[in-house]
């Protein structure tokens, strides 16, 4: 037989295209339309409804950027349609390229009941079925006229990401708003035909099923008449019912669908956006779930279910009930599906108490799967939090995307930095809004890397990123792959259905130590560096304000504010969403996280405050608190003392061009530039900057990537620098020098730092940022050999190769830390902590002396253009400090000092910590009441070094017994004082409070 592939391939898609798909609505008549335009935000649903309108025509322009337009449809059924399906076709302007990045809308009711949404895969809305002749049509739509961000050419600097900035054009034309019958005979066609279509390409061209497919889709096409398609579907249909019949292999590929959107919290478009974003893809979800009994429906982030329960109340309770049928699936049990890299160990962990606690309590439903399909890497602390959350399974899709390495496995366990193991899976359709087409069903067949021992995957399912969800066509799609020779077997079921499968089939997979590294989006961990200083500031105030008020409530009777704190947590929490911490979202999202975080800044210091004074008492004098988890100059880790002074001196003494500053422990050269070309261990005799370099050194890169600016960082950024090495003005100032640099269109100012009778210099950096795609680095090369430095991460530290022996540890040019970044060498190290940076690198160079240069750098800003064009424009302050001599308790102890600086208040009460411990080995990262407002104390602690302790837990008030607790503070069993941590372990302890 002669190969006649493509010539059949190209007549399906034209019959198709232009005689099948059109015919689905044979018949139709136009909807008058009236439009009402709201003057700002939007209104409620009843104010919308109730505003004068005006006529509006189809082919009319509509719809300013980020603007609300009500629009009424009504008609009336046509006579001859009696006893047919009808519904309405409501086109705001769609692209169907682009569901979820523009227009969408949510139909409503004349009594104000949601019917379902609108986007550009999903513009129809149910009428009636069977039709009545002379029936009346009234429908009201609320249309966002969100504007294209993201275009066709992408990453365009544009000023529409923000409705200061956006001007009124209006955006869009009104398309199509007509009554219409729907043929449900050729719509079935249309997906017989899409689902062997899709299959036979992707079958193998000597293989019998694909011919066999071939032959009876030109039959099917020889039966429709393209002159009356309608009238010929039927018999069409009949002669693709035999291959539509053909079982599948034994063997097949087993893909579990689970219908999914992923909505973006915030990215491009605002919070308030997604709040409506998630109102309409629920409206279509549950509207679906009762047309498809098979179907099932997951949503994760809780914060979404929050949003629709306070401003769409008619659409939760619709979740509700299919939520309580089974169907309608809580997954992920976080509060938003945030990043997994930046936030801090008590950040992470409540994620996952806020999340399940509120599944919990709204539906009585426990995850014990973490679902973070577009999560731009994972941290090596995670595992240990999600099963102390009281979760077991974890679904990533984002480490697909990795630009140099193919991860080796779909389904695997993954090994945390304690040793905890998650059972793991990536699906390998590749994607998290599988939309059903045979390519995507062929590819994770394909893909799946663990044949032979595993045969199982799952595919979320439906539009996402600015939602939608799945549609009926993909269910249809699906249904019929659902036992199909040549396919993949395709079942929807709910997540943790997959997850307890797979781990039966799978008992044993192949294990993954250490963190999921993302070789994609590094310069996430810099962009919008105000966003990134919000979030680390509010983290510790946070912990201050539950230190304090705990402490003050047990001591003294002071008031704990559950519920503000419970709030404020939930708003930290929230803008860690894996699109507005990272610094890829709008303008608008992070001019509103500014002002967010300084909201939330001004409450808690406001608690702190109010706590303090009543812990202070009103004696004379002054009292100094310390928040961090160990002692300094006096004052115990989580108490106060009395104020008292610094001991010891720093000289600071001109030395030929420059300053030395020293005392007891280090002397520190800064020269002319005001680089730091010394910083000497008086006890070590040692040099900590390698001969003829010098540390302090800010660098300037261009930084134009090649794609998704504000995400990436490209390593060819390297190629070209420049070296700030002029300085305006160096002079001293109390106990160090100060800076200032001119560069470009920017300024720095620097406060050079040596506290007295301590082993660290401090670099204070204020920057007046007026770049565009630049890159700024502050780099120290120091003179230590080391193959790997520790970085910190949730609950301890992740070790990382400073050489590039392989690819894999090439591809980490870029990445995260915490609060600091420690090398040594046996006996003596150094660390880098920071009070708000997160991206750095590390690299190592071989001198002509034979010794090893190892340069550290902390990322200090970029510049990208999109999505937001004023990217970190502006003025930005960074502390930074070089610890000499340090092990890795020290880089512990140095980076908790910079980010909890002591506090003093009047009074002359010093107050007794809370608890104590008598190994700084173990950190408690949190004391707190507990959340079920019984007023027991709640303590939170790790190990810290990644060795065995033995530790006291001392307690400073009466307790009635102590219950070793999960996250959730849920009790495990009773627990006592003295303590065995293996390395890294997490442990949270409930005292009750007699």
């Amino acid at each position: 037989m002669h190969d006649d592939r493509k010539l059949l391939e190209s007549r399906l898609k034209r019959v198709l295209d232009e005689r099948i798909r059109p015919a689905v609505y044979p018949e139709s008549v136009p909807l008058q339309v009236e439009v009402w335009v709201a003057p700002d935000e939007p209104v409620p649903v009843a104010e919308g409804i109730a505003a004068p309108r005006s006529p509006i025509a189809v082919g009319e322009r509509w719809g300013r950027p980020w603007g609300t337009s009500w629009l009424t449809v009504s008609g009336t059924v046509p006579d001859a349609w009696a006893g047919r399906t009808v519904e309405a076709i409501l086109d705001l302007g769609f692209d169907r390229n682009m569901p979820g990045f523009q227009c969408e809308g949510l139909v409503y009711r004349p009594d104000g009941s949601p019917v379902k949404g609108l986007n550009p895969c999903n513009s129809w809305v149910p009428v009636a079925s069977p039709a009545r002749g002379g029936e009346e049509v009234l429908l009201h739509v609320e249309a966002a006229s969100n504007p294209v961000i993201l275009d066709y050419h992408p990453f365009l600097p544009t000023d529409l990401g923000d409705k200061d900035t956006a001007g009124d054009e209006p955006q869009y034309t009104l398309a199509r708003m007509d009554l219409a019958v729907l043929d449900e005979e050729v719509w079935n066609l249309v997906m017989d035909l899409e689902v062997l279509g899709e299959l036979m390409a992707e079958l193998p061209v000597e293989g019998a099923r694909r011919w066999e497919i071939a032959r009876a889709i030109e039959r099917a096409l020889d039966a429709v008449d393209l002159q009356d398609v309608n009238g010929t579907a039927a018999a069409a249909r009949e002669r693709l019912a035999g291959v539509l019949a053909t079982p599948a292999e034994p063997s097949a590929h087993r893909l579990t669908a689970v219908g999914h959107a992923h909505i973006d919290s915030a990215w491009l478009w605002p919070l308030r956006e997604t709040v409506r974003k998630v109102a309409r893809t629920t409206a279509n979800m549950t509207a679906l779930l009762e047309q498809e009994p098979g179907f099932v429906y997951a949503m994760s982030q809780a914060q979404q279910y929050a949003w629709i329960k306070e401003h769409r109340p008619e659409v939760y309770e619709r979740v509700k009930k299919a939520v309580s049928e089974g169907r309608f699936v809580p997954a992920g049990g976080m509060w938003v599906e945030s990043d997994t890299n930046m936030p801090g160990s008590e950040a992470m962990a409540r994620q996952f108490v806020h999340g399940k606690r509120f599944f919990l309590q709204e539906f009585g439903v426990e995850n014990e799967e973490a679902w973070l399909p577009d999560t731009f890497g994972f941290a090596a602390g995670l595992p240990q939090i999600i099963k102390e959350a009281g979760s077991r399974w974890l679904l990533t899709q984002k480490i697909s995307w990795s630009q140099v390495n193919t991860f080796p496995h779909h389904t695997f366990s993954w090994e945390g930095i304690d040793g905890t193991r998650i059972f793991t899976h990536f699906p390998p359709v590749d994607t998290y809004n599988c939309s059903m087409k045979g390519s995507e069903i062929a590819h994770a067949a394909r893909n799946f890397k663990d044949k032979g021992v595993a045969g199982s995957s799952l595919a979320p399912t439906g539009w996402g990123d600015g939602g939608g969800g799945t549609t009926r066509e993909m269910v249809a799609k699906a249904a019929r792959m659902r036992d199909l020779e040549g396919s993949a077997r395709v079942e929807w079921d709910r997540p943790a259905a997959f997850f307890a499968r797979a781990q039966a089939e799978y008992p044993d997979p192949p294990v993954w130590v250490g963190e999921l590294y993302l070789e994609l989006h590094r310069g996430t961990l810099t962009s919008q560096a105000r966003t990134k200083r919000g979030n680390r500031r509010s983290e510790h105030l946070l912990h201050e304000a539950e230190l304090w008020a705990a402490t003050a409530a047990v001591r003294t009777g002071f008031p704990y504010p559950y519920a503000d704190l419970d709030r404020i947590w939930k708003t930290v929490l929230l803008h860690q969403f894996h699109d507005i911490l990272p610094g890829s979202s709008i303008a608008w999202v992070h001019r509103e996280a500014e002002l967010t975080y300084a909201a939330v800044a001004a409450e808690l210091e406001a608690i702190i405050d109010a706590a303090q004074r009543a812990l202070a008492g009103d004696g004379p004098g002054s009292v100094t608190f310390n928040a961090a988890p160990h002692a300094r100059r006096g004052v115990p880790a989580g108490g106060a003392a009395p104020a008292g002074s610094r001991g010891g001196a720093t000289t600071v003494t001109p030395a030929e061009d420059g300053y030395v500053l020293a005392n007891d422990l280090i002397r520190v050269t800064v020269d002319g530039r005001g680089l730091v070309t010394s910083v000497y261990d008086l006890a070590a005799e040692r040099e900590a900057i390698a001969p003829g370099q010098a540390a302090n050194l800010l660098q300037v890169h261009p930084d134009f990537p090649n794609m998704w600016d504000a995400w990436d960082v490209d390593r060819f950024y390297r190629n070209t620098v420049t070296d700030l090495t002029d300085a305006d003005e160096v002079s001293p100032v109390p106990d160090g020098v100060a800076v200032l640099r001119s560069f470009g269109s920017s300024k720095v100012r620097q406060r050079l730092v040596l506290p007295p009778g301590a082993a660290r210099l401090e670099i204070h950096t204020e920057v007046d940022w007026h770049e565009t795609e630049k890159f700024m680095k502050l780099a120290f090369p120091l003179d230590v050999h080391a193959e790997r430095y520790a970085a910190e991460t949730q609950y301890g530290h992740v070790f990382r190769p400073t050489h590039t022996n392989t690819s894999w540890e090439a591809a980490k040019f870029e990445a995260c830390n915490h609060r600091f970044v420690h090398l040594e060498e046996p006996g003596w190290g150094l660390a880098l902590v920071n009070d708000s940076t997160y991206g750095h690198d590390v690299t190592r160079t071989v001198r002509a002396d034979g010794g090893t240069t190892t340069t550290v750098r902390a990322s200090l800003l970029r510049a990208p253009r999109f999505p937001d064009p004023q990217t970190d424009q502006g003025t930005h302050r960074f502390s930074h400090a070089l610890v000499v001599g340090a092990a890795v308790g020290d880089a512990v102890r140095e980076g908790y000092a910079i980010n909890l600086p002591e506090r003093t208040v009047p009074g002359g009460n010093p107050v007794e910590p809370l608890v104590t411990v008598d190994d700084d080995a173990v950190v408690i990262t949190a004391v707190k009441l507990a959340d079920d407002g019984s007023g027991d104390v709640v303590v939170r602690l790790y190990e810290s070094r990644g060795g065995r302790v033995r530790a006291r837990l001392t307690p400073s008030f009466p307790f009635d017994g102590v219950t070793e607790c999960d996250l959730l503070e849920r009790p495990r069993g009773e627990a006592g004082l003295d303590l065995r941590l293996r390395p890294f372990q997490l442990r949270t302890l409930r005292f009750s409070i007699v």
